[in-house]
């Protein structure tokens, strides 16, 4: 029988091992949330807290409970904006990137 990784074992795995793929899958988590795909970009945000950071560290950097955390992280968690906020830039700031807006024409 041939025994497989689970995929969110891989996908931590990747984000520890490869600091160039964090940095891509929180751009893409964040595209996500402003592109109204809540859920895939929560869930790609509590990815890589479990690889980088941990909830415990996150709850000390953003001063927000940790089961909250939990809960604002879950594929069908409703975080409020301000907290989402301060969730991402302390994420951010653990991948060691700095964030920017830019403008694109919309179609």
């Amino acid at each position: 029988m041939i025994t497989t990784r689970d995929y969110r074992e891989t996908i931590i795995a990747r984000i520890k091992r490869e600091p160039k793929f964090a940095r891509g899958l929180y751009a893409e988590a964040v595209n996500a949330i402003l592109e109204g795909e809540t859920a895939e970009g929560l869930s790609m945000l509590r990815d890589l807290v479990h690889a980088q950071i941990s909830f415990k560290e996150l709850a000390r950097q953003t001063r927000l409970g940790e089961k909250s955390l939990h809960r604002m992280l879950h594929r069908n968690g409703n975080p409020m904006a301000r907290n989402l906020g301060v969730i991402i830039k302390s994420i951010a700031g653990d991948l060691g990137i700095k964030p920017r807006v830019e403008l694109a024409a919309y179609p």
